[in-house]
């Protein structure tokens, strides 16, 4: 109990620091802006608030300008079950992406998540 009171208690000392030094939103267009925002609209982060590996990916989304929907499991339990059902584990990050097709794909690993997001967004 008391492992996870200090863990909770750190992450969000870890998360209100990272409030104060987040690095500066890249700047686009608008017309580039509306075309992230329409790639974007169909993408959730699934995360803790106070998940050091969720908040270097709230860290990237918000360097590259990235609007993506953030659902914290722990406050919403049907989240939480729409993770599990549709990711297969509780485990977070995972970014959850709707394709054009309809399928979706969840994507665990916060290194894996960022090298997505970088690579597809930063040259935006």
């Amino acid at each position: 109990m008391f492992a996870k009171a200090l863990r909770n208690g750190l992450g969000c000392v870890v998360a209100t620091v990272d409030q104060f030094t987040r690095p500066a939103k890249k700047k686009r267009t608008s017309e580039a802006q509306q075309v992230v925002e329409a790639q974007t609209a169909k993408m959730s982060l699934y995360q803790f608030h106070g998940c050091p590996f969720c908040i270097k990916v709230r860290r990237t989304m918000h360097k590259l300008n990235l609007p993506i929907r953030t659902v914290d499991v722990n406050k919403d339990p049907i989240a939480e079950q729409e993770l599990i059902s549709g990711g297969g584990k509780r485990t977070v990050p995972c970014l959850r992406i709707e394709k054009e097709d309809g399928t979706v794909r969840w994507m665990y690993e916060s290194k894996d998540i960022i090298n997505y997001l970088e690579s597809n967004f930063a040259h935006l």
